[in-house]
């Protein structure tokens, strides 16, 4: 019973730290008066040529998902402050660690025996349990809202090492296709004027590759369970 209170205790605190730091991002947006991208053109500026710069982006990336901050935002900006190579490794390792704290949080705030409701999300559900990896990898690739996934596999208790190999290599394409647009422009808050025609162009392959992708691995997983299921 006391085990069970301090449990509960301090998941009180893990929401009550989750919603103060929420609170405060709202209130920064309504004192400074930016929104998601004026900000992330700020810590550009900010952070731009710093040695400090890697590890800023990375502690904001792990802090993201729990403001519900665009992950494509912070993916663009890691082609502006870093450049296509750097960039792409500091981003992908970033979207890692921000799919990790989703995962932790949902995870650890998740009661015991939770139940998965409807059909549709029962059936998910019991894909995701039996086998994790390629239901992840699918949703990665499908370009589901990243922190939904995080969320929603933290909470239906997906086991962490499928979850985040899955993650690595299903979020990869959309990840160099975005830090090469971010890369080919000169400022967040001049949108895509000025973006590289060409840099363009792999972007958009990249992502119909990824969706592309999905589909074959969705009709893969179509035929096995076709071939398993008794005449």
């Amino acid at each position: 019973m006391k085990m069970a209170k301090q449990l509960d205790a301090r998941k009180v605190g893990v929401i009550a730290g989750w919603i103060t730091l929420a609170v405060a991002w709202l209130v920064f947006q309504r004192r400074s008066g930016l929104g998601p991208l004026d900000a992330t053109q700020r810590v550009i500026d900010t952070a731009s040529g710093k040695w400090w710069a890697v590890i800023a982006f990375l502690l904001l990336s792990v802090v993201r998902p729990l403001v519900l901050f665009p992950a494509t935002l912070l993916t663009l900006a890691a082609g502006l402050l870093f450049g296509p190579i750097v960039g792409v490794i500091v981003a992908a390792v970033g979207a890692n660690a921000a799919a990790m704290t989703g995962w932790a949080v949902a995870r650890y705030l998740a009661p015991s025996g939770v139940s998965s409701g409807r059909a549709v999300v029962q059936s998910w559900s019991d894909r995701l349990h039996r086998n994790s990896f390629e239901a992840v990898l699918l949703m990665r690739l499908l370009f589901l809202p990243y922190d939904l996934v995080n969320y929603g596999c933290g909470l239906l208790k997906v086991k962490w090492r499928p979850f985040i190999l899955a993650t690595a290599i299903g979020s990869l394409p959309g990840t160099v296709a975005f830090v090469l647009a971010g890369a080919s422009i000169k400022r967040l808050d001049e949108g895509a004027k000025g973006i590289n025609a060409a840099t363009l162009a792999v972007s958009v392959a990249l992502v119909l590759a990824s969706i592309g992708a999905s589909r074959g691995l969705k009709s893969q997983q179509q035929r096995a369970q076709k071939a398993t299921e008794p005449e």
